[in-house]
């Protein structure tokens, strides 16, 4: 049996497998295969290409298959769909795993980068963090709300809930004292997680030489710049012809709704990682802060793109920038210079 291109339909304990030989004809379709018959199915073919959509474990089963001479490609499941023969009305999991053998083999597909272990060790990291900051968040809008029925209305700063729920703590009658008291101090827990949570982050940037230097970068912190080396599959950029390639993943172009020769283009796609997208956003809100200050060039255009077009464009457009020099920077290393 030669089979040459394989598409797996990824979930938790059945999957479906679709693979064709060199002329294009099916010759391995097994719509229904359990969780621990999957790696012995694909260990005993030889070397061919395997592609499967990017969710959850795909990282896993692509490194997995590696190990078997297998070369592995994630695609994102919105380029996936268009190939699906039955459309919406005839999904199932045998048409899935055809359509992903069909869209891994076009030319112009685009695919996600494999990660690796450390790099899944890092990004733990950072979705436990940012799980406490959400969880932070929410437990400052639960004691303005509660406060809020007592006649205690708050502004939206977190520092200004702490100050404030605190003054008014020993005031608030019976019960009210007692929850306000232990929301209170929670939030100092969650407070003490998210700084330890932050030193992690800032001693994996420390240890790493390509976090380092696009710590060199303004608007890229040791957050930042630890997102997209555990993001990025091969830390280098490889997987990108161009940092405008890299900025589109991030989600940060925009989108086009071009026809008859005029083109339109509108808001940014917000495709990729909407976390690693908000950091680059947030450093590039405090280098246009401190933009007017400085004299560089990409300070002075930043400035000049505020007048003219606004501060969100700007901060949109800063960041793509930023996304863009993080990519020159890893794909060139020490001979990356800063626009002058």
């Amino acid at each position: 049996m030669a089979i040459v291109t394989i598409g797996i339909d990824l979930a938790k304990n059945c999957f479906a497998v679709h693979g064709v030989g060199p002329s294009g004809k099916p010759e391995l379709l097994r719509p229904e295969v359990r969780r621990g018959k999957l790696l012995e199915l694909i260990a005993n073919l030889p070397p061919c290409l395997i592609g499967m959509e990017a969710c959850s474990g795909a990282h896993y089963w692509a490194r997995e298959f590696q190990k078997f001479g297998h070369t592995v490609k994630l695609m994102a499941p919105k380029f996936v769909a268009p190939y699906r023969m039955g459309g919406k009305q005839g999904k199932n999991d045998a048409a899935d795993a055809a359509a992903i053998c069909e869209a891994v083999t076009r030319p112009n597909m685009r695919f996600v980068p494999v990660k690796t272990v450390e790099q899944h060790g890092q990004l733990f990291v950072h979705r436990a963090r940012q799980a406490y900051v959400d969880e932070r968040t929410a437990l400052l809008n639960r004691i303005r709300g509660l406060l809020s029925e007592l006649g205690i209305v708050m502004a939206l700063s977190a520092n200004t809930v702490r100050r404030e729920a605190c003054k008014y703590l020993e005031d608030l009658p019976g019960w009210c004292n007692r929850v306000i008291g232990d929301l209170l101090s929670d939030l100092d827990k969650l407070d003490e997680r998210i700084a330890q949570y932050d030193h992690h982050i800032a001693r994996m940037a420390k240890e790493d030489d390509r976090a380092r230097q696009l710590m060199n970068l303004s608007g890229v912190g040791p957050i930042t710049a630890s997102a997209i080396i555990a993001t990025i599959g091969n830390g280098n950029g490889l997987d990108f012809k161009c940092g405008r390639q890299f900025s589109a993943w991030v989600g940060l172009t925009p989108s086009q709704h071009s026809s008859g020769g005029k083109a339109k283009l509108g808001h940014i796609t917000k495709a990729g990682d909407s976390y690693l997208r908000r950091m680059l956003v947030q450093g590039a809100r405090s280098m246009l802060l401190r933009a007017k200050n400085k004299e560089d060039a990409v300070s002075r255009w930043a400035v000049q793109l505020q007048e003219r077009r606004g501060y969100w464009r700007a901060v949109v457009a800063l960041a793509a920038k930023n996304a863009r020099m993080c990519w020159a920077m890893l794909q060139r290393g020490e001979a990356f210079k800063m626009p002058a």
